[in-house]
């Protein structure tokens, strides 16, 4: 099923750069401000490789070049020998209580397959345009400089134990990026610990986690570079495998956080009338004195989703509200497309009745972020909802994992921004240069 294997990954040499300044979140997350403040911390700092200037199409070569120079001054350096790259990050989030959290995987190169297949296996649908540019710099550098967030299913933990010497060892990577994550990385050519891991994997399905983008546009990468080389590439050439960090979906550090929503400019709107005409299809519970109270809210949505998909609404100026779905109202009778594993998620809920039926915001609407912007951050989305930077607040409990692969699984897919996999990979660690005419 999924084939695995070691690379020649590139890397920052440490020894001429400090690596918590040089790594980078992923592009997708970053904005102008912030990309100007990863410049500052370093010129090397990899937000060049992955926003990099330039006007229109020229920035693509601009990155070739920049990449190009950097491995000619030994900035970057290429492994000599094919390995695995084992990578803790070492968090924390007000999410979890401040409590300090480590989430254990690995890198590695995957053979690339399209999702009709049923080995790489996703559970959001994505948009044309981020892959248009993917693609784009993608193709320019001859490069993947972040990994796709993948899961795997080893109750037994045997592909961490796997690992566990070469965790004795110093770390290639340590370090600390802005948001205080630690990074901790590890390169591994041990041709027995890659054995033992290909092996636990081989019979496994992967689960996109995070970069369901990047990962269609490795695939059309591959695509473009079969149709130069007269239709096929060797089996095993460099182009037919993409990188991924996977993550074993059992492992006690793997966070899933929730997302909001923050709903704005609705004509018309009024607390009251939603709430009397949301009554149709919820329970409506008031949270006395939970305006600002995060803990409390994170708390009764724990409770509530446990029993029925269930969201908290917030207001300017008044108490939140619990809306859990009515015990004789099912998720199909509320009018919630899809089979059970997918319309009975909140955030199912949430889109297919609240905003869709009730508010009346169509799922082209919510794609294009029409009247909705996503806050990460329970105690800001309560505290921009008490200040009326928005008509109402949706808050979310998080959807859990074994959630996501049930509705992989059956080939279907969760509305748009339901899973926040917390904290992400970082960009520039490992570095993978598509080499067509190279083989794995």
């Amino acid at each position: 099923m999924a084939e695995i294997a070691p690379f020649r990954g590139i890397l920052y040499d440490t020894s001429r750069v400090e690596a918590s300044r040089v790594l980078a979140p992923p592009y997708d997350v970053i904005d102008e401000p912030e990309r100007q403040e990863l410049l500052a911390r370093d010129p090397h700092n990899a937000v060049r490789l992955i926003l990099p200037e330039g006007q229109g199409d020229e920035k693509y070569g601009h990155a070739a070049r920049v990449l190009d120079g950097w491995l000619a001054d030994g900035v970057l350096r290429r492994d000599q020998r094919p390995a695995l790259y084992r990578y803790h990050q070492v968090f924390t989030s007000a999410e979890l209580g401040g409590r300090p959290v480590t989430r254990r995987g690995f890198i590695a190169a995957a053979r690339l397959h399209r999702f009709d297949e049923r080995i790489v296996l996703p559970h959001e649908r994505t948009l044309s345009g981020p892959k248009a540019d993917r693609l784009k710099l993608m193709d320019a550098t001859g490069a993947h400089f972040s990994q796709i967030f993948t899961l795997y299913s080893d109750p037994a933990g045997e592909a961490d134990r796997a690992f566990a010497r070469a965790e004795r060892q110093p770390p290639t990577i340590d370090a600390t990026s802005a948001d205080g994550t630690r990074h901790v990385l590890w390169r591994v050519d041990d041709a027995e610990v890659i054995g033992r891991v290909v092996h636990v994997l081989a019979p496994l399905k992967l689960y996109i986690a995070d970069g369901h983008h990047r990962y269609e546009t490795m695939l059309a990468l591959r695509e473009r570079m079969r149709e130069r080389a007269g239709g096929a590439l060797e089996s095993r050439s460099t182009a037919e495998f993409g990188t991924l960090f996977l993550c074993n979906m059992d492992d006690p550090g793997l966070v899933v956080l929730p997302i909001h929503r923050l709903v704005f400019g609705l004509a018309s709107f009024q607390a009251d009338d939603f709430l009397a005409r949301i009554r149709t299809w919820f329970d409506v519970e008031p949270l006395a004195g939970a305006a600002r109270d995060a803990a409390a809210v994170r708390s009764a949505l724990a409770e509530a989703s446990r029993h029925q998909p269930s969201v908290v609404a917030a207001f300017p100026g008044r108490d939140p509200v619990l809306l859990s779905l009515r015990h004789d109202m099912s998720p199909a009778k509320a009018g919630v497309a899809g089979a059970p594993a997918v319309s009975g998620l909140d955030v199912s809920v949430l889109h297919g009745v609240i905003l869709e039926q009730a508010l009346g915001i169509d799922r082209a609407a919510q794609e294009a972020q029409t009247h909705i912007e996503y806050v990460k951050d329970t105690a800001k989305a309560l505290a921009r909802a008490a200040a009326g930077e928005g008509q109402v607040a949706f808050l979310m409990h998080p959807t859990r994992v074994e959630q996501v692969k049930a509705v992989a699984d059956i080939g279907e897919f969760m509305p748009q921004k339901s899973t926040f996999f917390y904290p992400k990979i970082a960009s520039g660690a490992v570095i993978n240069p598509i080499r067509p005419d190279e083989t794995l």
